[in-house]
């Protein structure tokens, strides 16, 4: 019998890694060992952000079925740590949950040809008013793999200095910016304060590195 990593595809995830688009993008190649194929999709929806398709798959016994699939062109996050291990985090509203989430900086990929990176620092900026001397990639994973092909990468800044903000829409006008010492936003998350999926992975995978 074949391992569960080879059954999963994960092999040749990890053998087969491209650039989609943005330079500096690790999204991987993905297969389907057991057999799954999409053979084609119908638009369903065309918005300013994603789109909405609806996906034709094939499964290993040829059986035909329909799957409701959004394509998102991809995003980063970056987890400011400063000097003093506090982080900088947002405090801002989201209309899909209808709530306020405690996130760190975060952005989608809308700049033709924009490294990862530099899309992190450009959020980094923009959003909270940070530079940083060191922007290290922390992770790339997909959010949420069961409807969406969306694509993200998060990042960890350290060195920070001040640099001028620049809100981008409505809710970025009203969000609160905060800092919190590192290890009271990991304790966060064992709390349900912070709920946030990207924020929680980038939260993990600093502290994992010390």
């Amino acid at each position: 019998m074949p391992s569960i990593a080879t059954r999963l595809g994960w092999e040749t995830a990890r053998s087969l890694v491209v650039e989609p688009g943005s330079a500096g993008w690790r999204r991987p190649e993905l297969t389907s060992a057991s057999g799954f194929e999409i053979v084609g999709d119908t638009a369903v929806h065309t918005g300013f952000v994603i789109d909405v398709v609806q996906a034709q798959m094939r499964d290993p016994e040829g059986g035909m079925h329909s799957r409701d699939v959004v394509r998102h062109p991809g995003a980063v996050s970056v987890l400011p740590l400063h000097d003093d291990d506090t982080v900088t985090l947002v405090r801002q509203y989201r209309v899909a949950p209808d709530g306020d989430l405690l996130e760190i900086p975060a952005g989608k990929a809308d700049v033709e040809g924009e490294a990862a990176v530099e899309l992190a620092r450009r959020e980094l900026a923009e959003e909270v008013g940070l530079e940083a001397e060191s922007c290290e990639r922390l992770a790339g994973f997909f959010l949420s793999p069961g409807y969406s092909n969306e694509w993200h990468e998060t990042f960890l800044a350290t060195g920070l200095s001040k640099v001028p903000s620049a809100a981008d829409g409505a809710e970025e006008r009203h969000m609160d910016v905060l800092r919190l010492g590192l290890d009271e936003a990991i304790e966060g998350i064992a709390t349900g304060r912070i709920v946030d999926a990207k924020t929680i992975i980038a939260l993990l995978a600093a502290a994992r590195r010390g």
